[in-house]
């Protein structure tokens, strides 16, 4: 009799965030600063656990919810970027990119420890920010947990993450 795998996947009208960013590409171009009105998707794998659920669906959307809501209405800056810098200037964030240059007030920024804000990155950004609030509830990590970023209609990224580190 052949195994059976599950899956559990929240992706609800609230699960979304509108935030600023610009990315380099090609590594010496930058885009100009815009922004995207996203839509986030989890999906973890895993055996079935005693309640017979791989995850309870309230919990994995309330802590989706709760980083969604941390990153919304806010300008994405990319902590690790090696053409983007970024400079304390007191309540603001000078963000420069060669000898184009930026301020941002501090509260209206997330600074996130990517090398640019790519949806692939943030999606990334979001699993590990997921694992984190799994582990403060106690809560076992999944299997596997997919994360989808889209930017906007049919434009998305997804980052595939196995707890085991296998493919």
């Amino acid at each position: 009799m052949p195994a059976s795998s599950y899956t559990v996947r929240v992706t609800k009208d609230t699960l979304v965030f509108s935030s600023g960013h610009f990315i380099t590409y090609n590594g010496d171009n930058c885009e100009p600063v815009h922004g995207h009105n996203y839509r986030v998707a989890v999906e973890v794998d895993g055996e079935l656990d005693e309640n017979h659920y791989v995850f309870d669906f309230i919990a994995l959307r309330d802590m989706t919810k709760a980083l969604v809501d941390s990153i919304d209405h806010r300008m994405l800056l990319p902590e690790h970027s090696p053409y983007i810098r970024l400079h304390d200037d007191g309540s603001n964030w000078l963000v420069r990119y060669k000898t184009r240059y930026w301020s941002f007030p501090k509260d209206e920024c997330v600074v996130l420890p990517v090398a640019n804000t790519t949806a692939e990155l943030v999606a990334d950004w979001l699993r590990c920010k997921l694992c984190e609030a799994m582990t403060a509830r106690s809560l076992p990590i999944p299997a596997v947990i997919r994360v989808e970023v889209e930017e906007c209609f049919g434009q998305s990224a997804r980052v595939i993450w196995h707890r085991d580190g296998g493919a």
